[in-house]
């Protein structure tokens, strides 16, 4: 008998495909990526023909249909070899699952064929300059000039801007806070669609990241996800998913810092012994891993939540982003501190991870905003 906290046959069969995919074609690159900022498009492809781009897109539109565990187990295990190519594959399918849940069958038609397979490439476009964490005060107008909108404004941190072939945007298009928000989709080559300079990051280097810059760019209405006024909604129910491959992002990057901290401190000598006989070092791995544990418990049954479309899965869908992400970054620090002056050093991975998970706590909504979340739900009640 299947105990009921244990992964399915199915599932297991998920996540070793993914680790396979992982160790062959990413892992052994990762570093070379981060250095030289290179955006491996190439992978991309080959993540589509596994059905990575689509994970959760319909069976009749072509993706594979699988739930919101099975995207965190690919999550995760890609992220054991580069975080930010595993975020980036998050990005994709918020953009792909969007379309595919909301937007009319002709709009579906013309773009998830070629989304599905990763043969194009989505960004999704909410963050502005000027709305953060406040999403709803975004300013990008859209103004309806007969069977087009005239969009003007700007997307800032945007993931793949300028490289990727196609935009979910967020625009206003009333004057209503929430209720004046919609959802375009927008090709790269529209006319009026520029793209700011690549900004320095500290982490996140293959993936580019900048502005998005609207300029009297025109979209056609039949562009348009759902009704008008609707994208704030389809935006927060986005974010429920997102916020769980986040932090599943952050689960596979501090798996492999725990593995790469158990086998150096077996190998390191100090003081006539290997580092891993003392007691101080046993005990900071030992909470390393139970805290690892414990976040990945949380995502999995948040991950089941939003599948099932629990009541409360956004208040577990943010419980899950906040202890994974500052739980996945604490356990990359203790491991660089394990790794004394050497995890410093880019020779090791674990300044890697250290740079790319630092980002996870602000991405897809802060953890104070999780907070907030969290804790206005349990009044609510």
């Amino acid at each position: 008998m299947q105990n009921q906290f244990e992964l399915t046959d199915d599932q297991f069969a998920i996540q070793d495909m993914a680790r396979k995919f992982t160790a062959d074609a990413i892992t052994p690159f990762a570093a070379e990526w981060d250095e030289k900022s290179h955006y491996p498009v190439d992978v991309w492809k080959a993540a589509g023909a596994l059905g990575f781009g689509a994970i959760y897109v319909s069976q009749e539109s072509g993706g594979t249909g699988l739930g919101r565990l099975e995207a965190a187990l690919i999550m995760e295990a890609m992220a054991y070899g580069c975080p930010t190519t595993s975020a980036f594959i998050s990005i994709h399918n918020m953009a792909a699952w969007m379309i595919d849940t909301f937007a009319s069958a002709e709009l579906k038609a013309r773009y998830l064929p070629d989304l599905v397979s990763m043969h194009k490439i989505a960004s999704y476009c909410l963050t502005e300059p000027g709305s953060g964490s406040d999403a709803a005060a975004l300013k990008t107008s859209a103004r309806r000039d007969g069977d087009h909108y005239v969009l003007n404004g700007t997307k800032q941190f945007i993931s793949g801007a300028g490289y990727n072939d196609v935009y979910v945007v967020m625009v206003r298009t009333g004057a209503e806070k929430t209720k004046g928000v919609t959802c375009l989709v927008v090709d790269k080559d529209t006319p009026g669609l520029s793209f700011g300079a690549p900004e320095k990051k500290l982490g996140w280097n293959a993936s580019p990241t900048a502005q998005v810059i609207f300029e009297d760019c025109r979209v056609p209405v039949a562009n348009r996800v759902g009704a008008e006024g609707d994208g704030f909604r389809f935006a927060m129910m986005g974010l429920d998913g997102g916020r769980l491959n986040i932090g599943a992002c952050s689960l596979g990057g501090a798996q492999r810092c725990l593995d790469e901290a158990i086998a150096y401190t077996k190998e390191r000598q100090q003081f006539g012994q290997p580092v891993a006989e003392f007691q101080n070092t046993q005990f900071m791995l030992a909470d390393m891993a139970t805290d690892l544990e414990a976040a990945r418990a949380l995502l999995y049954i948040a991950a089941a939540k939003v599948t099932a479309n629990a009541p409360d899965k956004s208040r577990f869908s943010a419980m899950a982003k906040r202890l994974s992400t500052d739980s996945g970054s604490e356990i990359v620090n203790q491991a660089l501190q394990l790794f004394g002056g050497y995890g410093y050093l880019r020779d090791y991975p674990i300044e890697r991870f250290w740079r790319d998970l630092r980002v996870h706590s602000i991405l897809e909504g802060t953890n104070q905003v999780m907070r907030m979340i969290i804790g206005r739900d349990l009044l609510r009640q």
